[in-house]
């Protein structure tokens, strides 16, 4: 009995957070904070800026579950590519650097009740995709290059090529809408 007693003691329960998972939960709180902040401000250069530190929290999420490999790949290309090529296009632009009038359409209540219901069903189908597998974090071969790479050109390379032609078909498009507007004038 006493020996039941000091191993519960011991050991961690299901419930009992560790510093990782409080660290984890934090700078997801940080991050969350900062997307939100992102999506409502209404200053397009602040705007991006948040963008960065939302970013950078996902890559600390990576950090913080092992996956050393993919946090590195999201600092190099979304916060050092992605968001320095918006922050270009805003100058090339010349999106104003204040407050915008035009930032707003007014659609705010529509815009809110669809990213509610997009992220329902992106946390129930995550939910029901993951419900009864165990992520290992102990391993440290579970974020190695190795593994990361045999996963991603052995099962992922579909989506992977897809999401590559829809960031160039948004990058074609931003640009068309920009001279369209210098052509005008």
């Amino acid at each position: 009995m006493i020996l039941a007693a000091q191993a519960a003691a011991e050991a961690p329960g299901f419930l009992s957070p560790s510093g990782v998972e409080i660290a984890f939960l934090l700078v997801g709180l940080v991050t969350l904070g900062a997307a939100v902040v992102t999506v409502t401000t209404r200053q397009l250069v602040h705007a991006a800026l948040w963008l960065v530190v939302a970013l950078g929290g996902l890559a600390v999420e990576y950090l913080l579950l092992t996956a050393e490999f993919i946090a590195w790949v999201q600092v190099l290309i979304y916060v050092g590519s992605v968001v320095v090529l918006l922050l270009f296009g805003l100058m090339l632009t010349k999106a104003p650097i204040g407050r915008s009038p035009d930032a707003d359409s007014g659609n705010r209540p529509v815009a809110l009740g669809v990213a509610l219901a997009a992220a329902v069903a992106l946390v129930w189908v995550v939910v029901d995709a993951f419900r009864t597998t165990w992520i290992d974090l102990d391993g440290a071969v579970q974020g190695s290059t190795e593994v990361t790479g045999a996963t991603l050109f052995k099962h992922w390379v579909l989506p992977f090529e897809a999401l590559s032609v829809l960031l160039l078909a948004a990058l074609v498009g931003a640009i068309v809408l920009s001279r369209k507007k210098e052509q005008a004038r």
